[in-house]
């Protein structure tokens, strides 16, 4: 493990310095690189790569694992960010209701192709391809009749005044 150290520390430095904010991170980083090169040295085979390339392989890997996993959590400015939120008082909260119910009425008015969609979107969280999938349609299909129903409720929701500018529906 010395000698790969010795000769590999520089490269698998210089990689977790372009990919880390701070000598901190990259420190941490470079560390555990060499404890999974460690542990999965066995994997290696010559006859696919060098050692350099492995090493480098695994390395990038790592680091682009290390990225991701830091973009899903939430820094702590974020997190307190988020408690100081005022939450809506009884006559907003009345409000925010009374513009989903008419919301709902809305969209049994439209299609029945695209309340499926809106339903499917909306209240189960689907994305446009698992719509898509389920209801047996091309993808732009999906997204036109949700476009379009959305546009249709929002109208709707302006003309009677219940969101004026669209924000409740945005």
């Amino acid at each position: 493990m010395g000698a790969c150290l010795d000769r590999y520390a520089n490269l698998v430095w210089s990689l977790a310095r372009r990919f880390t904010s701070s000598g901190a991170e990259a420190e941490d980083a470079v560390q555990e690189i060499f404890i999974d090169l460690w542990s999965s040295a066995d994997r290696y085979d010559s006859s696919k790569a060098s050692e350099t390339t492995f090493i480098a392989m695994i390395a990038r890997r790592r680091l682009i694992d290390r990225l991701r996993k830091t973009k899903r959590e939430p820094g702590m400015e974020e997190i307190e960010a988020a408690a100081d939120l005022d939450t809506p008082g009884p006559a907003k909260a009345t409000e925010i209701k009374d513009e989903a119910e008419r919301a709902k009425r809305l969209i049994r008015t439209l299609k029945p192709e695209q309340q499926r969609i809106i339903e499917l979107a909306v209240y189960h969280g689907h994305t446009h391809q698992s719509i898509a999938d389920a209801l047996g349609l091309p993808l732009g299909t999906v997204k036109t009749h949700l476009r379009r129903g959305l546009l249709r409720i929002r109208e709707a929701m302006q003309a009677s005044g219940a969101a004026p500018g669209g924000e409740a529906l945005s």
